[in-house]
């Protein structure tokens, strides 16, 4: 097979490759649960290390920094490896970081475990939505994405709840040692279930090559790639400002104690099932209606949430709104990026995808713990209101400049 054509041979196939994308899901939903498990352990990990509830909540932008910081070298660095294997050895790594983590004496051995679990994430992700995009032809990258991506909302649903209770109840290290375990497991998956895939290298040759291939440097689909990239990491800013502090605020604010935050985290879960259902189905013809609709309600279910904190039916309504909104989020946004980038720059453009994405986690965590200490907790959710407000003007404007790049 050359390398002009590297997706022929998949594309024949008359079945749509469900055990590969499943497989491929399931690896993003022991990537997702370990990078979120700290969110819903917060006040547990807090009081055994001996440090403030901020600082904890910093482990999510030392995580999210890293894979920004390191995404696109170690993308560019392994472009030549077969991204099969490279799935597989990521997954081990990650799997290491998870031992660190459980093992660890003090918060600052915590914080280079989560480096090393950092490093292992950005490069994941930065082959994981190209790799479903590689399974499929374009008509059907939507349809990928949003089985692909639904291993992170299933993270959302059972992973960090089941492990916030777990921990809880035993420890928070055993959690993330039992985590470590079935990252082992999920490797072994990838390596003898998910199909191999043909990739564009990022060489000159290959790039040129390709039929009516232009330079890469000047790829016209650069400038709508951009775009959504940066309504990315403006939302995700949003979104983690307020998310990473949840458990206490749950506890703090809401009244609903320390053993009705995992329960609460399942219905959120649930919720985001059902809006990425919607992003599949509803939304995927149409990912810019959904990107807006989707963005106003989150919105509109926060700001209902902040202040209706002493009303708890209807606190929890907006909980779940809120969580029904973002589980639409994350696969439109990809599927968009997908559809602007050119086939020679997927996985490049995945790349800076995950960069923009983790700028968003790292930078939302670190602002959330900023007004944590300083405005206090039931200030946040108006600060993530007033960010997806900017976030659905951007995305309203530059879904014209978008459509205009694409014609």
């Amino acid at each position: 097979m050359s390398k002009t054509t590297p997706h022929v041979p998949l594309r024949g196939q008359a079945a749509f490759p469900w055990l590969g994308l499943i497989t491929l899901s399931s690896a993003v939903f022991l990537s997702v649960t370990s990078e979120m498990l700290p969110t819903g352990l917060l006040p547990e990990m807090s009081r055994d290390l001996d440090v403030t509830q901020s600082r904890i909540g910093l482990l999510v932008s030392w995580f999210a920094f890293t894979v920004v910081l390191t995404s696109t070298p170690l993308a560019h660095l392994t472009r030549r490896l077969p991204r099969h294997g490279l799935i597989v050895a990521v997954l081990i790594v990650f799997a290491l970081s998870n031992v660190l983590t459980a093992v660890a004496p003090t918060y600052e051995f915590l914080v280079v475990s989560r480096v090393v679990g950092g490093m292992a994430h950005g490069l994941f992700w930065s082959v994981v939505g190209a790799y479903a995009a590689h399974l499929v032809p374009k008509e059907q990258i939507g349809r990928a994405v949003s089985i692909t991506i639904a291993g992170g909302t299933v993270a959302f649903v059972f992973g960090v709840p089941v492990a916030t209770a777990a921990g809880q109840v035993l420890g928070w290290r055993l959690s993330f040692a039992v985590l470590a375990g079935l990252m082992l497991a999920g490797a072994v998956l990838v390596w003898r279930l998910l199909p191999p895939v043909e990739h564009y290298a990022g060489t000159t040759d290959a790039a040129a090559s390709a039929p009516g291939a232009a330079p890469p440097r000047g790829d016209p689909t650069v400038p709508a790639v951009v775009l959504i990239c940066i309504i990315t990491a403006v939302t995700m800013i949003g979104h983690f400002t307020f998310y990473t502090y949840i458990a206490p605020f749950l506890i703090e604010e809401v009244g609903v104690g320390s053993e009705g935050v995992a329960p609460l985290l399942f219905l959120f879960g649930i919720a985001g099932v059902v809006g990425l259902i919607l992003a599949g189905t509803v939304f995927g013809p149409r990912p810019q209606r959904g990107l807006l609709v989707s963005l106003a309600l989150a919105a509109v279910s926060v700001t209902v949430l902040a202040v209706s904190t002493e009303t708890l039916p209807v606190a929890v309504t907006a909980f779940v709104l809120w969580g029904l909104a973002f589980g639409v989020l994350p696969p439109l946004m990809q599927t968009r990026l997908l559809h602007a980038a050119s086939h020679r720059i997927r996985d490049t453009a995945s790349a800076f995808y995950t960069t923009a994405f983790n700028t968003g986690i790292g930078g939302g965590a670190l602002l959330g713990a900023v007004l944590l200490d300083t405005v206090g907790l039931d200030v946040v959710p108006f600060v993530y209101a007033g960010i997806l407000v900017a976030a659905f003007t951007l995305a309203l404007v530059s879904g014209r400049i978008v459509r205009r790049r694409a014609t």
